[in-house]
């Protein structure tokens, strides 16, 4: 402290001396500072190594359960292969409990690591490994691959409907102009730097069975539409038929053709769809369709002789939000934060689709959250610094005075910026979390200070002889305040274990904006102090009395 103290001594006279320079000077540097801060990332939680990862397999709409199997076990095989992975396994479609809708085409995958000190080269960063996976998915065809982790990708999914770090929401009307601007907007972000596993969700190839039916041979033949329509619904879906009971329990008995038939469109083109009888009356179609013998009056032609019928790729899904259709393009970040990351893709994007009207683009997945956070802290931040303001001034009981102390919250917000392009960590909502609890140290530390400045000015000593004294008698309190708050958080900042990522951040912050907050509460509040007070005015000696002049005299 008796070295500290030698050194600071000199220091604070000549900030004092050159106080009209300091005062510019640290609003220079907030200025600086702030416009470095709006350049900078953002994200909104950084993202956790959860050790293990998760690949989501997505295959062409209407692929069997059998096929899934067959192609989620090639690719399990294949990523075995890799040195690294100590097992993978997966589930595909939908349980008992369906508390994760999904079709059998859809299988999500979780990738098991061994310890790092048995890889071949434990050096390799989790990213690396993550190339190597993707490559190797890659050689199993036929399906397109999500990389993940397992809780990241149930996090990304609950909070927007969208498994990926970023969605491009497209909203419209008609599915086929949907899916043409999804595709340009899929193009166009696929450039982007930092973009990874761009896709497009898919909404069709599902084959459908379409009947189409010719109204003038329905006109010819005088069967109705509904007619036709009530012998499809028979013959492929099936309809109830009655009931059979099994002591209390029962069971509905449903009649159609057999699976066979249900899938042969020949099959389907000869069912014989029965005519009006000469009587005008409508025939019951049940008989002939069902397997039993015609009736004599009846007669009947095929179903082709009244409609087309084809298997085409038909919509696979149709999502909606607030009551309107929509298709998402969505986009892993890799290498760089979220927020610079959507701000590119917003202007490349605008730049570059051009959206038909009644359309229009919105941005859902992780920046979505950043975007709702974002939002609450503009209004929680300003409310904490405002009371943060009341409680000086009910304690020092001057606005000047509160005004100065509180003048060290964005000096200190100065050190903290400074820490995070150091170490190059993005915003976060961790890192505003940590500038909330810096204030609150700035605070104290400079209340220290010009609370004993007043106390020795109010023994009647001058300005800068109570400057001086208040700032040299209170280096030993702000330099502890300042160590024991700083150091605490040190582990936090080099934390390398689960957590760390989001502790950084928040560590970073403190620990950077209190050793800016320190040196400028020291330094600069000293001469801002004195600059912005004025001298008190000696109290008038009064005039010597006849009385005084002789006595002096004597």
């Amino acid at each position: 402290m008796r070295g500290a103290r030698v050194t600071y001594e000199p220091l604070l006279g000549l900030m004092i001396k050159l106080r009209w320079v300091v005062a510019p000077a640290a609003v220079a540097l907030v200025v600086v500072t702030g416009i470095a801060a709006s350049r900078m990332g953002g994200e909104f939680i950084p993202s956790l190594d959860e050790g293990d990862a998760a690949i989501q397999a997505l295959r062409v709409p209407g692929t069997s359960l059998t096929q899934s199997l067959e192609m989620q076990g090639a690719l399990e095989k294949r990523l075995m292969q890799l040195p690294e992975v100590k097992e993978v396994f997966a589930r595909t479609g939908v349980a008992e409990v369906a508390t994760d809708a999904m079709p059998p085409s859809i299988s999500d995958g979780y990738i098991m690591l061994k310890p790092r000190s048995e890889w071949p080269n434990p050096k390799k960063t989790k990213a690396e490994l993550m190339e190597d996976v993707e490559k190797a998915a890659e050689e199993i065809p036929g399906s397109n691959y999500e990389l993940s982790q397992p809780i990241q990708l149930r996090f990304n999914e609950l909070i927007s409907g969208v498994r990926s770090d970023v969605g491009v929401k497209i909203f419209g009307d008609d599915l086929d102009t949907l899916l043409k601007v999804a595709g340009e907007v899929q193009t166009v972000l696929q450039k982007v730097p930092g973009a990874a596993d761009v896709k497009t969700e898919q909404v069709t190839g599902l084959p459908i069975l379409t009947v189409k039916l010719n109204r003038t041979a329905l006109s010819r033949y005088g069967v109705s539409v509904g007619d036709v329509q009530e012998i499809v619904e028979i013959a492929v879906g099936g309809k109830k038929a009655g009931q059979i009971f099994e002591g209390d329990r029962r069971f509905d008995i449903v009649v159609r053709l057999p699976e066979r038939l249900r899938t042969d469109i020949e099959a389907l083109k000869n069912i014989p769809v029965p005519l009006p009888t000469p009587d005008g009356n409508e025939a019951q179609a049940s008989p002939a369709v069902l397997g039993g013998p015609p009736s004599s009056r009846t007669r009947y032609v095929p179903l082709s002789s009244l409609a087309s019928l084809e298997v085409a790729p038909g919509p696979n899904q149709i999502s909606r939000e607030n009551g309107k259709r929509r298709i998402v393009v969505s986009a892993n970040v890799r290498d760089r934060d979220l927020g610079s990351f959507v701000g590119d893709a917003q202007r490349a994007i605008g730049e570059q689709v051009k959206l038909p009207s009644g359309y229009w683009i919105g941005w859902g997945g992780q920046f979505e959250q950043l975007v709702s956070a974002t939002q609450r802290l503009t209004i929680v931040v300003p409310i904490a610094l405002g009371l943060i303001f009341v409680l000086l001034f009910m304690s020092l009981g001057s606005f000047k005075d509160a005004a100065l102390v509180f003048s060290g919250v964005p000096l200190a917000l100065t050190g903290g910026v400074a820490a995070l392009l150091i170490r190059d960590i993005p915003l976060s909502i961790s890192a505003g979390i940590g500038f909330i609890a810096l204030s609150g140290v700035a605070v104290l530390n400079g209340l220290v200070i010009i609370a004993f400045i007043q106390k020795l000015r109010a023994q009647g000593k001058d300005l800068m002889e109570a400057v001086k004294e208040g700032a040299l008698t209170r280096l030993r309190p702000v330099l502890m305040t300042a160590m024991v708050a700083s150091l605490g958080f040190v582990p936090m900042a080099i934390a390398t274990g689960p957590g760390a990522e989001v502790q950084r951040p928040l560590a970073t912050v403190v620990i950077g904006g209190i050793v800016s907050s320190t040196i400028l509460t020291l330094l600069v509040l000293p001469a801002l102090y004195v600059l912005f007070t004025r001298r008190r005015k000696p109290d008038p000696v009064p005039e010597p009395g006849p009385d005084a002049v002789v006595a002096a005299a004597s």
